[in-house]
């Protein structure tokens, strides 16, 4: 029996990881690299591979480097069902590899929301035979930071600068808040995407009109002030393409309450 912890340079993933490896026998940790990473993950990998004791396995897309590859060759950024980077960095890698493991082992954390996303995900792929750690052991997403600083492990960068995710550098995901904010830290990558918006014809960001139509928000044209200063951005993780995970679950209250084993679901 071969198990994977799918590691993303997140606090939770780090934290559900070491959980794994004591937790379960033959775990392997692999991490699905993208380009547009903070350069301080590599960092953070080798901290967590000194803590974990095992070394994190890097795999990548053979067609696109990152984000701005992908919206430029399918010309399409995001919609409510997803983002087209999302799937093809991520889950057709994931896709890729995943029937070589008997389990694979997840950073949810335990919070209402994440443990319905859970649960969607294995609705969606049993074949996965999922693991939850962090849900298991009832941890937190603050509770997870909390352990990686107890461990002598600095938290990644992104984090530091005010980030809620770890997620690429430009995520296409996030709102207002959030790109007024990658315009102030990385103003390159602001100006990259604002160009390749104008190029496809496309928004990172949309908003409803007073007749509550959804319309484009251009970054080029973006207010400075918009947005909440501390941005939300979804977390762009290897599931993030399930649906329906907006709509909570009946189980969710269960698991919470203790009634039933996230393993049962």
């Amino acid at each position: 029996m071969k198990n994977i912890a799918w590691w993303s340079a997140g606090a939770t993933s780090a934290v559900a990881t070491k959980l794994a490896l004591e937790m379960y026998d033959n775990v392997e940790v692999v991490y699905i690299g993208i380009r547009t990473a903070h350069s301080d993950n590599d960092r953070f990998m080798r901290d967590c591979e000194k803590w974990y004791g095992v070394k994190i396995k890097t795999v990548s897309s053979e067609k696109y480097n990152d984000q701005f590859e992908v919206v430029k060759k399918k010309r399409f950024i995001n919609s409510p069902y997803g983002a087209a980077c999302s799937k093809a960095l991520k889950a057709e890698v994931r896709e890729k590899i995943q029937a070589g493991y008997t389990h694979h082992i997840f950073g949810f954390e335990y919070d209402k929301h994440e443990i319905n996303r859970a649960i969607r995900f294995k609705q969606q792929h049993p074949k996965t035979n999922p693991l939850y750690p962090l849900i298991e052991r009832k941890i937190s997403g603050e509770e997870a930071h909390g352990i990686l600083v107890g461990a002598g492990i600095d938290l990644p960068e992104m984090y530091k600068l005010g980030y809620q995710n770890n997620n690429c550098v430009g995520c296409v995901k996030g709102g207002k808040g959030y790109w007024n904010k990658i315009r102030l830290d990385f103003p390159e990558v602001f100006d990259k995407m604002a160009k390749l918006e104008r190029e496809i014809g496309a928004t990172c960001i949309k908003e409803l009109d007073e007749n509550e139509e959804s319309r484009r928000v251009y970054l080029d044209e973006l207010d400075p002030k918009a947005g909440n200063l501390k941005p939300i951005v979804p977390s762009c993780g290897l599931f993030c393409q399930s649906e329906f995970e907006w709509l909570m679950d009946n189980k969710v209250a269960k698991v919470m309450n203790g009634e039933l084993d996230i393993k049962d679901v």
